[in-house]
C-alpha cells in the first residue's frame, strides 16, 4: 500500500564524514496533538497539507489510511486554517464523526505558511474532520485508521463530500485532485 510521506529539512551537518538533520519539534497540546512553526524531520508522519487557492479551500489529500499509533502533521501550505475533529465536544460541530472513545483534535486556526499541528491517531476507525473558517465552504477531510468503522460511516459529513472509507484503504490516500476531478 502507497502512502505519501513528506520528509523536509532545516539543514544538513557534515563534520568528520557524519552527517545529522538539524531541526526543530513543537510542544505536546495535552490532546495526542502539538503545534510547530518548524519542521517534522521524523519521517514517520503522513503529511495533509492546508491549501487556498483562488476561492477554493481544501485538505491534499482529502482522504488518507493510516494505522493505530501512526501521526499526521496538518500544514499550512497556504491560507489561514485549521484541522478539527467533527467532535461534539468542539463547539463549532454538531455532530461526532470520530471513532467512540477516539480522542478529538483541533489545531485551532493557524496562519504562517509551513506551520504545522501534529495528532497521534490511536483509536482504530473513520474519522471526519473540517476546517474552523471553511467549513461552510466544505472543507472537509477524513482519516481512515486500521479499518473503517464508527460513527462516520456510512454517511458523509454535514459540511461537503469525502471519499469513501474503503477507497482510502484500498488506495492509501486519495488527493484532493484525483477527488474533485
Amino acid at each position: 500500500m502507497e502512502r505519501r510521506h513528506l520528509i523536509k529539512t532545516v539543514g544538513i551537518i557534515s563534520t568528520g564524514g557524519v552527517t545529522s538533520l538539524a531541526g526543530c519539534t513543537g510542544s505536546g497540546d495535552g490532546n495526542g496533538g502539538s503545534e510547530s512553526t518548524g519542521t517534522d524531520n521524523s519521517g514517520d508522519s503522513n503529511t495533509v497539507l492546508m491549501v487556498t487557492e483562488g476561492s477554493e479551500y481544501y485538505f491534499d489529500p482529502i482522504g488518507l489510511f493510516v494505522e493505530a499509533g501512526e501521526t499526521v502533521t496538518f500544514e499550512i501550505e497556504s491560507g489561514s486554517h485549521s484541522a478539527t475533529a467533527y467532535s461534539e465536544d468542539t463547539s463549532s460541530a454538531s455532530v461526532t464523526r470520530i471513532p467512540d472513545g477516539a480522542a478529538a483534535f483541533n489545531s485551532e486556526i493557524l496562519s504562517e505558511q509551513g506551520a504545522t499541528y501534529e495528532h497521534t491517531f490511536e483509536t482504530t476507525g473513520t474519522y471526519d474532520y473540517f476546517c474552523l473558517p471553511h467549513k461552510t465552504l466544505g472543507m472537509v477531510g477524513r482519516i481512515v485508521v486500521g479499518e473503517p468503522s464508527g460513527p462516520a460511516e456510512g454517511s458523509m459529513p454535514p459540511d461537503g463530500p469525502v471519499p469513501e472509507s474503503q477507497t482510502i484503504v484500498d488506495q492509501g490516500s486519495v488527493s484532493y485532485s484525483e477527488f474533485s476531478g
